[in-house]
């Protein structure tokens, strides 16, 4: 063994696994104002007959908003995004479409407790109305095991914390994976906090997408008359390699076994 001072190692790193990903896009002003204007006229002709939030109330429209003529330029735009993450993760089904559509409003003090979208694969949120005080989003560690041991910290970092603060303004567009917990903090601005919510989930999910996790599958017609890529198995991956399937002489065959 060398002495305590000498060098020992010849490299170090640290390598990433299971990322958690959040999407963040910022419209064009131009774009921002034409969809905003649009938007915000139908929703206040959807709350003339209401009274007016009290403050700590919240309201939330119906959930079909998506096929309303009014947001169809909000619609592309999420659409396109929500491509361009299924090619970033190299998913192998690309047939999509939006299962639901709405609109949170919060008063001044109205907060939005922790929670998830259920049996979808991605979550959209469009902030049309925030100020200071309401342009946070909270992201929760989905690692439940993780709380199990909290030693602390001398400093905070993405690396050790159990939720992320998100800044966000009028015309942010934010996708990230549907069970992910998010919150939002109560509303300490003067101001209605105005979003717009979409679930994304995979076309004709159970006839396309059930077939187990191991095996070669053949492609099937999708959305359009376009085939699928066969995708692979998520037995899974080799760091360093991510083009090597699982499974290869260079493993132990039987730790990928499903």
């Amino acid at each position: 063994m060398p002495k305590q001072n000498a060098r020992w190692a010849s490299g170090s790193g640290v390598i990433p696994m299971f990322p958690t990903l959040v999407w963040r896009v910022q419209l064009e002003t131009q774009v921002q104002k034409w969809i905003d204007a649009k938007i915000l006229a139908t929703l206040a002709r959807m709350r003339e007959a209401l009274p007016p939030l009290a403050p700590g109330q919240g309201w939330q429209s119906i959930q079909t908003l998506h096929t309303h003529e009014d947001f169809q330029d909000l619609v592309s735009c999420v659409l396109r995004t929500v491509a361009t993450v299924l090619r970033f993760l190299r998913i192998g089904y690309d047939a999509f479409e939006v299962s639901a559509c709405w609109a949170t409003v919060l008063a001044p003090g109205a907060a939005h407790r922790m929670h998830n979208h259920p049996n979808n694969y991605l979550s959209c949120v469009y902030y049309l109305r925030t100020h200071p005080g309401a342009d946070t989003i909270t992201f929760h560690d989905p690692r439940s095991q993780t709380g199990i041991i909290q030693p602390p910290v001398i400093n905070l970092t993405a690396e050790n914390t159990d939720h992320v603060v998100v800044k966000v303004q009028s015309g942010t567009l934010l996708v990230f994976p549907a069970y992910l917990q998010h919150s939002v903090e109560a509303n300490a601005s003067d101001e209605e906090r105005v979003s717009i919510s979409f679930n994304i989930m995979f076309s004709a999910f159970t006839e396309n997408l059930s077939k187990p996790l191991w095996g070669d599958h053949t492609s099937v017609p999708h959305k359009g008359g376009a085939k699928r890529s066969p995708g692979r198995s998520r037995k899974g991956f080799i760091q360093g390699n991510p083009d090597r399937p699982a499974g290869s002489p260079s493993v132990d065959s039987a730790s990928t076994q499903p």
